[in-house]
């Protein structure tokens, strides 16, 4: 019996290492895992910089629109960012046929604050839990065609306050469009940027975020020898009206805005014709995306 007792005594033994093997596997998990979303969030929090052999000649970048905040140069597109707001008034990029038809690299999941911001842009928990969504100036999608080009898209100073129901409803829709018009006519110059004036709250516990009270968009066409053009002012709310309503001159953004958009890049006489017209018919808007955003894009 004495033999029998030791023999369970060790057994109980064994079984108490092994459960505090056990044990100890499951804490080391847990402080893995954890040590390593500890990580991944600290650096989602690290101003990105491109290295300079990243960057390119921007000595030619005459076209770009008047500015009141700090420009900023990125590899495919530039930016003007206003620290009062914590945002780009403007965005400003080419984009061509050739980037629409390369292959789509992964969509990048991690929005950034901006290095070469010299005030420093604001980080992406200024936006958490206030019920605006990191809305992009230059779109992801836009930039599809190349890593860098997509990882420069997530910056914080390319972002700008945006309801959910704009963001995936008619900004989507107008993204999509801009992205066919491009298609059609080889190459677009496409300025994007928030209406700041009359705002409509602030957000952020870090840095002050304006919510825009509208957002525009302004494409031109410049090739010769049929240069056209056409603006959108689309207000910060969900939408069931047509795009081709919000289609207006390019003179009625730069009033409502104050930025001068193409002194530099035409001529006087081209620049007032193009600027204070539009013909419509020139900009055919797709109705199978509208169909799309009221029954289904302005809900998701």
């Amino acid at each position: 019996m004495a033999q029998l007792r030791q023999n369970h005594s060790r057994q109980g033994k064994g079984l108490q290492t092994t459960f505090r093997l056990v044990i100890f596997l499951i804490i080391a998990i847990i402080l893995l895992v954890g040590g390593f979303i500890f990580f991944k969030n600290k650096l989602a929090t690290l101003p990105i910089k491109l290295a300079e052999s990243d960057l390119e000649d921007y000595s030619t970048r005459t076209y770009l629109p008047s500015h009141n905040g700090e420009v900023v140069h990125h590899k495919h597109y530039s930016l003007s960012y206003v620290e009062k707001y914590e945002q780009p008034e403007w965005t400003a990029y080419i984009m061509n046929r050739q980037m629409l038809n390369a292959p789509n690299v992964p969509r990048s999941g991690n929005f950034h604050p901006d290095g070469s911001v010299p005030t420093g842009s604001a980080y992406h928990n200024d936006y958490s839990n206030s019920g605006y969504t990191r809305g992009h100036m230059v779109p992801a999608g836009d930039m599809a065609f190349d890593s860098t080009a997509m990882r420069e898209s997530f910056y914080m100073s390319n972002m700008s306050p945006q309801l959910r129901q704009l963001n995936n409803g008619i900004w989507k829709e107008l993204e999509e469009n801009v992205r066919d018009w491009t298609y059609k006519a080889g190459k677009l110059y496409i300025i994007t940027g928030p209406v700041l004036s009359k705002p409509i709250k602030v957000i952020g516990k870090g840095n002050k975020v304006t919510v825009p009270s509208a957002f525009f968009k302004v494409l031109l066409d410049y090739d010769d020898p049929d240069k056209r053009g056409i603006a959108f002012i689309i207000p910060h709310e969900m939408s069931e009206r047509r795009l081709e309503e919000y289609m207006v001159t390019i003179d009625e953004v730069e009033k409502l805005t104050g930025l001068d958009f193409f002194n530099d890049m035409i001529n006087d006489a081209e620049e007032e014709k193009l600027e204070s017209t539009i013909d419509k018919t020139l900009w055919n808007v797709s109705d199978k995306r509208y169909q799309l955003r009221i029954s289904k894009w302005n809900y998701e």
